[in-house]
């Protein structure tokens, strides 16, 4: 056995470096200067006597080694930050710090009602939040840089342990001088070809808005250039077309200020989950189960 091991700060450097493609970028991610990240992962590889990273002035690039070892060096870090849970575990429930990713379809509305009530009740949780996509997020779980996610389900998690939060309508929206004139609620039939307004590739939401409506067709048709609910209801109030919306978005004053009108989509399907994921088995399994039933206190 060697004497000498890798330090968990070294593989910090290498995976961050990895992630970011860049030094620079990778050391300010890491908090660190960008001599200090370059340093530490030179005796990292001087420490194991291999060449990891391919540097130039303008790529960098990990060597197929240096891959294996970023894949391995995730698997030790999350070892590491689950050991770290168990002992936090052990102390006062939820306290200490805890890392959440939101999907942004569910941040803006949930937590502004969340998070004064969570500093106030809980004032000894350092509750540190990402937003990122569906994907992104549960990747960052997989991968150890957050402890739990608020994401909306059906979603392909992997294996994880989840707890329900809400379930959360779809309502459509559209002008209210919609020559129509929808009915109190929506049937998927009358959303036309060309005229449904989605978020872009990456929002979990296209896929439950397309799933309610099974209308396979409307995947080919619809105009999805949206980067944010915010924006598709600009685009819906100013006559570009007609969006989804979820009950949460609705409830929070999306519309305010703007002609669109909101009514349920009628569909057998025609809602999404909100849940919370973490890592199976996970120490800290207790904490997330309480900070499931402080987001359903809303």
């Amino acid at each position: 056995m060697s004497t000498y091991l890798p330090t968990l700060k070294q593989l910090q450097y290498l995976v961050a470096l990895h992630e970011h493609g860049h030094f620079g970028r990778a050391a300010e991610a890491s908090f660190v200067s960008q001599s200090t990240l370059s340093a530490g992962i030179r005796e990292l590889e001087s420490l194991l006597g291999v060449t990891l990273v391919e540097r130039s002035r303008r790529v960098v690039r990990f060597t197929a080694l240096g891959n294996q070892v970023v894949e391995k060096a995730h698997r030790v870090l999350r070892e590491a930050e689950e050991l770290a849970d168990l002992v936090q575990a052990a102390g006062k429930p939820l306290a200490g710090q805890l890392r959440m990713s939101v999907i942004p379809t569910i941040a803006p509305f949930l937590l502004p009602r969340f998070l004064p009530r969570i500093r106030k009740e809980r004032p000894e949780l350092e509750l540190f939040l990402r937003e990122e996509t569906s994907h992104d997020a549960v990747e960052s779980l997989q991968h150890g840089r957050v402890d739990c996610v608020l994401l909306a389900l059906p979603f392909n998690t992997g294996e994880v342990d989840s707890a329900h939060i809400s379930d959360d309508p779809l309502y459509v929206a559209f002008p209210k001088d919609d020559p129509r004139d929808p009915p109190e609620s929506v049937p998927a039939s009358m959303i036309d070809d060309g005229r449904l307004l989605l978020l872009e590739d990456g929002h979990c939401l296209k896929d439950h808005a397309l799933a309610a409506c099974n209308r396979p067709e409307l995947r080919g048709s619809t105009t999805m250039i949206g980067t944010s609910l915010h924006t598709l209801v600009q685009m819906v109030d100013n006559g570009l077309g007609l969006t989804m919306l979820p009950a949460m978005a609705v409830e929070a004053g999306i519309l305010n200020g703007t002609d669109v009108v909101a009514r349920p989509l009628k569909s057998k399907s025609a809602s999404r989950e909100i849940a919370l994921i973490w890592r199976k088995n996970s120490p800290r399994r207790e904490d997330f189960e309480l900070l499931a039933e402080e987001l359903r206190a809303g």
